[in-house]
């Protein structure tokens, strides 16, 4: 029988219990950059509701590279413990945790949404960096072009990140290289403009990625699986395209990478057309495409908020995971609600009070 979206699922030595995760989400919450009550509440509400895996939200690398001065950070050995009781939390609800990692480069130091996301003041001794000196939008701070020795310091920045998150607990690394935060700017024309061995070609622009990416898994457990969030499309013609996806999930797998988080866009610029129009499952095909050409495991997220449609996606071979984001932020236990739904019965590998009094009320 075809899998399905109860179907357990490994990546290494992880064993998840279903393929529904919890995509990574943005809380604003983290003034002092560690994980709170709040944040251990928050993330281990999803586990007790079923999914397989919870990620974390965006985590900084280093102090420069938070989007806001409310993320969460994972520079510092004193950051460690604090992660790791957001760890154990989600852990003893019965789900998988993941990080992910990142550098928000040129759409750092903003404000919060509702606030606009709009430049604010840069702290003392810190900087905005980026492959190019091109802001993010019009109005935007304007990045320093970096330098190698800039490289040289965030790829150590990630590989210590690594290290305390395997340290702190956590199961599986994503490596944030979309949305337009630094990774992403480095493979996309329309942020590069850089005309040295890291602009121009595309074997040029994914060349300092790709070094992160190395650093990474060099650090990370063998046994434990890293993944890769990317935008699999800019949305304009002259910008970062799906053929060029191909070619760099191709390297990410060789390079040592399990699965790839397929989603799109966030280059903010003033270009209304940049944004790929949205609806149910936008971005599945991305997820279907990569998962076909470059024989490497993917995970769809984008408008997913249906049992149905969820099961429908992994049965058919289009992705091996599925992320949901804002509807879990409206239906926290929306996995044992699909699973109702579905009819599927898998509560005995779900030991949290919700999957029994659910099973129970299935089988009476």
């Amino acid at each position: 029988m075809t899998e399905g979206l109860f179907e357990p699922f490994a990546l290494r030595d992880l064993r998840l219990a279903n393929r529904v995760v919890v995509s990574p989400m943005q809380t604003y919450s983290a003034p002092d950059a560690v994980p709170t009550a709040w944040h251990r509440t928050h993330l281990a509400r999803f586990a007790l509701g079923g999914a397989g895996l919870v990620m974390t939200e965006a985590t900084a690398v280093s102090p420069e590279g938070r989007s806001t001065d409310a993320d969460l950070g994972i520079w510092s050995e004193g950051q460690a413990g604090p992660l790791a009781e957001l760890a154990e939390a989600v852990h003893g609800c019965g789900a998988a945790i993941g990080i992910q990692l990142q550098h928000a480069g040129r759409k750092a130091s903003t404000s919060a949404p509702w606030q606009g996301f709009a430049p604010a003041p840069i702290a003392p001794g810190m900087e905005v960096i980026g492959p190019s000196a091109t802001p993010a939008a019009q109005g935007g701070h304007v990045p320093r072009q970096m330098t190698e020795a800039d490289m040289e310091r965030l790829v150590a920045a990630y590989r210590d990140a690594a290290r305390r998150a395997n340290d702190a607990g956590f199961d599986l690394v994503e490596i944030h290289m979309a949305h337009g935060y630094l990774l992403h700017s480095f493979l996309s024309p329309l942020s590069n403009l850089r005309t040295d061995s890291y602009g121009g070609s595309l074997e040029n622009r994914v060349r300092f990625p790709l070094r992160v990416v190395a650093a990474v898994r060099e650090t990370w457990p063998a046994q434990k699986p890293l993944a890769c969030r990317i935008s699999s499309v800019d949305g304009v013609d002259v910008g970062w395209s799906l053929e060029e996806s191909r070619y760099l999930a191709a390297r990410l797998r060789e390079l040592g990478v399990d699965l790839v988080d397929c989603s799109s866009g966030g280059m903010i610029l003033p270009r209304k057309e940049m944004l790929v129009p949205r609806g149910p499952g936008f971005q599945v095909g991305f997820a279907a495409d990569l998962r076909a050409t470059a024989d490497i495991a993917t995970m769809a997220v984008g408008g997913i908020t249906e049992a149905a449609q969820a099961d429908a996606i992994v049965r058919t071979g289009k992705a091996d995971l599925v992320a949901i984001g804002r509807q879990m932020l409206v239906e926290p236990n929306w996995a044992l609600h699909a699973a109702n739904v579905l009819d599927d019965r898998p509560f005995e590998r779900w030991p949290t009070p919700f999957g029994w009094w659910l099973a129970r009320r299935q089988r009476t």
